[in-house]
């Protein structure tokens, strides 16, 4: 089982350290796999947002404590979701990739929030990333905003002793890796397409207008 003192400290210690492992641009895309493959779900599923028959599938790896990630999602995914989603054009998968124990914890959190509430978990802590992550008290603020999304002290405690969530997340972080090559975030296979990096309002419409048909 996880010892949570060690699981906690570790998270404090590496919060400021997570930066030199994100990605810092967005080069070419340089693979593609196999839409099957990457439909695959992970132990707990996918939460999926958009419409089962959708032209496009988008599937994102992030970590919740990746600068780069909290960029896309502060900037181009309203557009997305707005443009692209909620219009039944695109299909969407968030998948886990955390880069440090933080990331994992909020992770583990949006999952024990329940599918219903995971995107709304994972968008209140990639918004208010600053004020918990990269702070001097990160699991104390973590617990803040956790409670904010409807945690008690004790579901929150609760959550990050579940061992099965853990492993989960973990083993979404290890298959991406080891199957798809993700090796930085935010990484992103559209229509089994990899592209790398913070994609931003204009690269969407420059990928997506040919794929939806307009």
């Amino acid at each position: 089982m996880i010892d949570r003192r060690q699981f906690v400290a570790s998270a404090a210690a590496m919060a400021l350290a997570g930066s030199s492992l994100l990605a810092l641009s967005l080069p070419a895309a340089a693979q593609s796999v196999k839409p099957e493959e990457l439909n695959v779900p992970g132990p707990l599923g996918d939460v999926v947002l958009g419409k089962a028959d959708a032209r496009v599938t988008i599937i994102e790896y992030a970590s919740l404590t990746c600068s780069h990630c909290a960029t896309f999602h502060a900037t181009a995914w309203p557009v997305l979701k707005q443009k692209y989603i909620d219009t039944g054009k695109v299909r969407f998968i968030l998948r886990e990739f955390p880069l440090d124990p933080l990331a994992t914890a909020g992770f583990m959190l949006a999952r024990c929030a329940g599918n219903d509430k995971y995107y709304a978990v994972t968008d209140l802590l990639f918004e208010q990333q600053k004020n918990w992550a990269y702070t001097d008290k990160p699991v104390e603020n973590l617990t803040k905003f956790a409670k904010q999304a409807g945690f008690t002290q004790e579901s929150f405690d609760a959550c990050l002793k579940n061992q099965s969530v853990y492993d989960a997340v973990n083993a979404v972080r290890k298959r991406g890796a080891e199957t798809f090559k993700v090796d930085s975030t935010p990484t992103f296979f559209i229509n089994g397409q990899l592209q790398r990096g913070a994609l931003t309002v204009e690269d969407l419409d420059r990928i997506l207008t040919p794929l939806v048909g307009g």
